[in-house]
């Protein structure tokens, strides 16, 4: 769940997200916040690195080709080995009764693009923290 540099351990995030824009900004932004962010483009490959990669905590787009995050979220809440990991929802579809359907599915929380940085890191924060207890 985290990885040793030095004697600092650097929390890892898996950001499964299609669209290349968000994407760079997003694992850019977390980096210099000190995560170490892996990066999946579509759900089937947000599923298979949650569990080669055993991050700390996913942030899942919703909308992804291959299989959507809503799927991706129930697979990996429904293997052993990933059920464990936070997920925070994140979707630009605001719709009445999204965030209850990412909570149905097994994430953790839920934020809307585009994405307020300091909102979504105090999420993390909060997840990570709770974990860490």
């Amino acid at each position: 769940m985290r990885a040793e540099h030095g004697d600092q351990s650097v929390v890892k995030i898996l950001l499964v997200e299609d669209n290349e824009m968000n994407r760079d900004m997003l694992s850019r932004r977390l980096k210099r916040n000190g995560y170490d962010v892996v990066i999946a483009v579509d759900g089937q490959q947000g599923v298979d690195m949650a569990a080669s990669e055993a991050p700390a905590l996913i942030l899942m787009d919703m909308s992804l080709p291959v299989i959507d995050g809503w799927e991706a979220t129930r697979r990996i809440k429904a293997n052993d080995a990933t059920r464990a990991i936070p997920v925070i929802a994140l979707t630009a579809h605001a719709m009445a009764g999204d965030r209850e359907k990412a909570l149905d599915v097994g994430c953790e929380d839920y934020d809307t693009k585009p994405v307020e940085i300091t909102r979504l890191l105090g999420k993390i924060t909060a997840l990570l923290g709770a974990g860490a207890s």
